[in-house]
């Protein structure tokens, strides 16, 4: 049986000798086709035809279709090679596609028809040419492949099908956006604050990325918000801490995040504490007490070094020095020891003594700021007297014994004479006064039995002390020693050396005798005594006479022994000595006030002065410039 199929989508069996009883139509897969499908119809047109109909061909429809026609046992078959041509289309083109910088990026652009369509693809207008860019690859799915795609691939990329035998052109235009992970500048990576000052900080990280990355702020995994205590910029690019404390400092984490994946950036944030004294207490010792410890604490970051001061002195670590001791009570090996451990110091003294007593300042520094903190050591101690130990003075004159106590506690003080309190029934010539540093006892001798031995007792809860006081006669001074006579027309300077013996008070005057050598009758003045000065002068003298001259000191209780007689010549008349001059400019600005001291007068009195004055210019480099005439 030969049966001939035409190559349509409506295929005809036909029997060219004969009929058939069975015509059977089967799929590719030998599948036997059943009359009722609903994608495939067969109809038996007449005793030698059959005729398959496929709807709706698609290409899986594509293939040998085989009839089958039996008549008893004779069977002829034949078969059909049936192809379906599909339509050019571009499916599963999804724009815009997005991929991340760096990665190997697949552009999606399924191209679909048969036979199968040629595919190519065009950036910017040029068609991509794998074998001249390493980076580009058209992969067997017709996918553009792009190795380590870069921000600058980003655009718009053409997919085009062509189908050549039936001329079908297809394009899809796909847009490829590259996202940039993002990355964090910081602008310090470390910062520095001082806590407890009100003190605002802010924390800045710039991100940048594609698309732009959002920011946002961690402490300890926890993601900070803006609250009381933070404050962001609208980017979040910027947060202030406000308040700073040292409960602030640490690592903060700044992370940026965009499609392409986050950053991070850590920022420490070191908060110094300016340093604060903690303790300090006032200490009470009793003098020779083995050792008094004064112990300063202070807080602060960085920690900070501790110093000791006593009045303008400073003590430092390690140093072991006596200075607040009289030289007397300083020990060899030094009695202050100050030591530091950590943010404590500890200022050690040993065996106590009174002056140790006083103001101790602990001042605490580091490198932003400094606290300072005073406490007082109160040393307990017996009496100790003080004062001139002998005093002079003359019947019917008043003298003062000075008792100066230094005690702790006050202490109270007694007079004795002779074992007897003072003042007595005995006694009326004596009176005591009382200061809180001093008792004084005033004595007024009448007679020589005022003179002697007088007690000064002071006692307090921690001790007793006495010490004798003399009341001695005074003398008058010894004579003084005449050294040299500077003789003028009229006058003439004596310089002398003070007496040897005061007589135990003062000197209190100098008289000076002069008369011309022959005469009985002496000139004579007194001028009171000043400090250091030990010339004298005397006027009203004859020119070219001889004189002789001689001193007594006094004192309060007379005049002394006269010196030895110094004799001298005075000049001839002459004109008068130049006076010594002494300007002041008044108020005004404009008017000068001269004033000058008078000079030896030559022998004769002074009639008249003249003044005379010039003007003075400064050059421009301050030189003097005189005027030639005076006025």
């Amino acid at each position: 049986m030969l049966i001939t199929l035409p190559l349509f989508e409506t295929c005809l069996c036909s029997l060219v000798d004969g009929e058939a009883k069975d015509i059977d139509w089967f799929l590719p897969n030998g599948e036997k086709i059943s009359p009722n499908r609903p994608d495939i119809s067969i109809t038996r047109n007449d005793e030698a035809n059959s005729t398959l109909i496929i709807y709706n061909a698609d290409v899986d429809k594509a293939g040998d279709y085989k009839c089958v026609a039996r008549n008893g046992d004779t069977e002829a078959q034949a078969t059909v090679k049936v192809f379906v041509f599909q339509q050019l289309e571009i499916r599963n083109a999804p724009s815009p596609q997005e991929f991340t910088e760096g990665d190997n990026a697949d552009i999606v652009c399924d191209v679909v028809g048969s036979p199968p369509p040629m595919v190519t693809w065009r950036h910017k207008g040029t068609r991509i040419k794998p074998d001249k860019d390493v980076r580009y690859k058209i992969q067997s799915n017709n996918h553009l492949q792009i190795r380590g795609i870069k921000k600058s691939d980003e655009g718009t990329y053409v997919c085009e099908g062509r189908v050549m035998v039936r001329g079908e052109i297809s394009l899809q235009p796909i847009e490829v956006v590259v996202n940039v992970l993002p990355t964090i500048r910081t602008r310090q990576a470390e910062l520095n604050a001082t806590a407890d000052m009100g003190l605002t900080v802010m924390l800045a990280c710039d991100a940048d990325g594609s698309p732009e990355p959002t920011v946002a702020w961690e402490r300890n995994n926890i993601v900070l918000e803006a609250r009381n205590k933070y404050g962001f910029n609208e980017d979040g690019s910027e947060m202030t801490i406000k308040d700073v404390t040292k409960t602030d400092e640490g690592e903060y984490t700044c992370i940026a995040r965009n499609k392409a994946g986050g950053a991070k950036q850590e920022i420490s944030l070191n908060v110094f504490v300016k340093p604060k004294i903690t303790y300090l207490e006032n200490q009470t010792a009793s003098e020779l007490e083995e050792q008094v410890t004064l112990v300063c604490e202070a807080l602060g970051d960085p920690t900070p070094s501790i110093v000791w001061s006593f009045g303008r002195r400073v003590f430092t670590e390690g140093e072991q020095a006596s200075w607040t001791r009289p030289e007397t009570h300083k020990s060899q090996d030094g009695n202050v020891v100050v030591r530091s451990d950590a943010r404590v110091s500890s200022l050690t003294l040993k065996y106590v003594q009174f002056t140790d007593a006083g103001q101790y300042v602990c001042t605490a520094r580091n490198s932003v700021g400094q606290d300072a903190e005073a406490m007082y050591l109160e040393v307990r101690y017996a009496p100790k007297i003080q004062g001139a130990v002998t005093v002079y003075t003359w019947e019917g004159n008043s003298a003062n014994i000075s008792c100066e106590v230094l005690a702790h506690p006050a202490a109270s003080v007694t007079w004795f004479r002779d074992g007897q309190p003072l003042p007595s029934s005995n006694a009326s010539n004596v009176r005591i006064f009382t200061t809180t540093a001093a008792s004084y006892l005033e004595v007024t001798p009448e007679s020589q039995n005022d003179f002697g031995s007088y007690n000064c007792t002071a006692a307090n809860i921690i001790g007793t002390e006495s010490k004798e006081f003399l009341l001695i006669q005074a003398d008058v001074p010894s004579a003084p020693e005449l050294l040299l006579v500077k003789p003028f027309s009229s006058s003439a300077q004596v310089q002398f050396e003070e007496p040897e013996a005061t007589g135990g008070v003062p000197v209190l005057r100098y008289k000076v005798l002069w008369r011309p050598v022959g005469r009985e009758t002496w000139s004579r003045r007194v001028y009171d005594t000043v400090d250091g000065h030990h010339t004298l002068t005397i006027t009203g003298l004859k020119p070219d006479t001889r004189y002789e001259v001689k001193l007594v000191a006094i004192n309060g209780k007379g005049e002394g022994e006269s010196s030895q007689l110094l004799g001298f010549v005075t000049e001839p008349l002459r004109e008068p000595s130049a006076p010594q001059l002494e300007a002041h400019l008044l108020p005004a600005g404009n008017a000068l006030q001269v004033r000058w001291a008078e000079q030896d007068d030559g022998g004769s009195p002074v009639t008249h002065y003249i003044v005379k004055y010039k003007a003075v210019s400064i050059g421009p480099s301050r030189s003097l410039f005189h005027a030639r005439s005076w006025k």
